[in-house]
């Protein structure tokens, strides 16, 4: 659990002072063409196909992946949140609109759904955002629908409602502060998935278009290289996946915490 904290740490830190780093991932130098890692030439993790630096693109990368996690957890929480606090509190139509809804999205693959939609609305990062927003809110409303169907049979509820406590109100300081952990945990959860989402379009050119870096598209590239040049390929494979890994096990780790019922 203290290598997971320590790599997202490190992860988020590089990521917030990239702008104020000496960096220049756009950077072509000809005569390194591919370069192995070697301090003495200033490519201390190698060089990529046009000689740029990789540690630079690997750091921009970083905070290109920063910036879309954020926004796509964000979209999806709110949008999610708030679907589930509407069907699971007021039934009726529009609790079997959202299941409607929901079923219909987990009928296809996510990751197809999203190739789908980024395909439609064409390459660029907030074409990905708005694609991967579509896909993954509905796992936000699943848990937030079956968490108020749960709550709001409870006594403080029933009484709120007895003292003429309006919905909104109900809503806003007698459930939602209920649903923190495991919102909390489904943030985290989507957090790792909305990374290895956008790497995963990226690398299929749907994403970050070049020259901005990403990691999926530094992945795409380094593959073509990876008998003459292993470090192009590896390095950023390697950030990915530590990255991923890092934070499922947060997520885990969390919930276990969290959940009275979960033992193990």
């Amino acid at each position: 659990m203290r290598l997971a904290v320590a790599l997202l740490g490190l992860w988020l830190a590089l990521s917030v002072l990239a702008p104020w780093l000496p960096l220049a991932p756009d950077a072509v130098h000809l005569e390194r063409i591919l370069a192995a890692p070697a301090l003495e030439t200033g490519a201390w993790l190698g060089c990529d196909e046009l000689g740029r630096p990789l540690a630079d693109r690997l750091l921009t990368g970083a905070r290109v992946s920063l910036e879309v996690m954020m926004l796509v957890v964000a979209g999806q929480a709110l949008l999610g949140v708030g679907a589930g606090l509407v069907g699971g509190y007021l039934g009726g139509p529009a609790d079997r609109l959202l299941r409607a809804v929901t079923d219909l999205t987990l009928a296809f693959p996510g990751l197809l759904l999203a190739l789908l939609l980024a395909g439609l609305l064409g390459p660029g990062v907030d074409n990905v955002v708005i694609a991967l927003v579509a896909v993954g809110w509905v796992g936000f409303a699943r848990l937030t629908r079956a968490q108020v169907l749960s709550l709001k049979r409870s006594d403080h509820v029933a009484a709120a409602i007895a003292l003429g406590c309006g919905h909104a109100r109900i809503l806003r300081r007698h459930l939602l502060p209920l649903l923190a952990a495991p919102l909390l945990v489904e943030t985290v959860l989507a957090c790792a998935g909305a990374i290895t989402a956008e790497a995963g379009l990226s690398f299929l050119g749907l994403g970050v278009q070049p020259p901005q870096a990403s990691w999926g598209g530094l992945i795409r590239e380094g593959a073509r290289y990876l008998l003459v040049a292993p470090h192009y390929l590896l390095l950023p494979g390697t950030a990915l996946v530590a990255v991923i890994y890092a934070t499922g096990a947060l997520g885990e780790h969390l919930r276990r915490r969290l959940d009275p019922k979960d033992e193990t």
